[in-house]
């Protein structure tokens, strides 16, 4: 499915009539079937009097990590630089939290709406550096339909 495809799939769900908590799990769904480097879909929603991160619906393997500090992780970095960030290889990060050992690469887009990043989609790969441009953009503009959302 190609990312039109998949964007269109996505402003579909949306505009269902499911639970907000439904639409997010079917679009980690859609994301993790179309996309074979997709290998774990999930959203995190920022606490920000807590300064956490606390993890939404997703799809994959189970994860410990139901809620991470702002600045700790990945996912944690984004909460704080609200900026896209990717990355190639975990392995060379520091700031990495080990979710399991086939994940090997991951990007991280904030979730704004009304300027406000109140979140992020959370994407594990277990290739090494399959995220492209197009990956960024794609998320941004699905992130930009869930933002509808709330």
């Amino acid at each position: 499915m190609n990312s039109a495809a998949i964007l269109q799939s996505v402003k579909d769900i949306v505009n269902s009539d499911s639970t907000r908590d439904e639409k997010l799990l079917n679009i980690c769904k859609l994301l993790n079937e179309s996309i074979d480097y997709y290998n774990w879909v999930g959203f995190y929603f920022a606490n920000h009097e807590a300064k956490t991160l606390h993890l939404g619906p997703y799809v994959g393997a189970e994860t410990d990590h139901t809620v991470i500090p702002f600045g700790k992780g990945i996912c944690g970095q984004v909460a704080v630089s609200n900026e896209n960030f990717v990355v190639p290889d975990v392995s060379a990060q520091d700031n990495y939290i080990a979710c399991s050992f086939t994940v090997k690469s991951e990007i991280v887009v904030p979730l704004f709406v009304n300027g406000v990043n109140i979140g992020q989609i959370d994407i594990d790969s277990h290739v090494i550096n399959p995220f492209t441009e197009a990956d960024e953009i794609l998320l941004q503009s699905i992130n930009q339909e869930v933002a509808k959302l709330f």
